[in-house]
């Protein structure tokens, strides 16, 4: 089974709006192992760099105006995802923009079929969240610290991470010994596959939510829309 972590980092919020992309990031998964294999192209957005567009992914204008158009790069964009499974937190976001770059540039788009939204199978398995990527690598205790901005590659890179623990990858590899041999040679406790971990207790007070009211919408229709279908819902329970 093949699938690609991905990512993107883009000028804003709406790509109807205007707003373009600017980075794709994408790190290929076969049977839930990274290959070595990833894909990762800076854009020209041909428009300005908004300021807060730019204090979350730290690319400049100047710095994109030498890029590729996104016309140039979609055949082999498309060429590197086939057929393959797009393992996305927060899917409508990001897939909103990669169809409507194709559509702009005459190419075919990808169907929600072809799409998984971790952020989906996160709420799933801890309806209480917080369930944003830098939660979730805490609670999993992945490494984010190189996070410093947000970069469409090394996004991809860690959420393959958090997507193995979503799914129970990881823990059942590391479960090697039944829990009775565990406790004679003082290894670590195995529970159902899973390595025993200290659970943080929620907060009193859950944390503001930080998605507008459009981007809440876009993902409660994209969600809606793939119906009993939707490759996540064999994850999480």
């Amino acid at each position: 089974m093949r699938e690609i972590s991905f990512d993107t980092e883009t000028t804003g919020l709406n790509p109807r709006g205007g707003d373009r992309l600017v980075e794709i990031g994408g790190v290929e998964l076969i049977n839930h192992i990274p290959t070595g294999n990833s894909y990762h192209v800076y854009i020209n957005p041909e428009r300005d760099m908004p300021e807060e567009a730019f204090r979350v992914h730290g690319l400049s204008e100047e710095f994109l105006s030498d890029k590729p158009l996104f016309a140039a790069v979609a055949d082999e964009f498309l060429e590197f995802v086939a057929d393959a499974t797009l393992v996305i937190h927060n899917a409508a976001f990001d897939m909103g923009f990669i169809n409507t770059e194709l559509d702009r540039a005459g190419r075919r788009t990808i169907p929600n079929t072809q799409v998984l939204d971790t952020l989906e199978i996160a709420r799933r398995k801890h309806p209480t969240g917080p369930n944003s990527l830098d939660a979730l690598c805490s609670r999993y205790g992945i490494d984010n610290s190189r996070r410093v901005k947000h970069g469409a590659l090394l996004d991809a890179e860690i959420l393959a991470e958090v997507y193995l623990e979503l799914i129970g990858g990881r823990q059942t590899a590391l479960g090697l010994m039944p829990e009775e041999e565990a406790a004679s040679t003082g290894g670590p406790s195995v529970v159902s596959g899973e390595l025993g971990r200290f659970n943080a207790k929620p907060r009193p007070t859950p944390l503001a939510a930080r998605l507008t009211e459009e981007e809440f919408s876009a993902h409660k229709a994209f969600v809606e829309g793939l119906g009993d279908d939707a490759l996540w819902k064999k994850y999480g329970n």
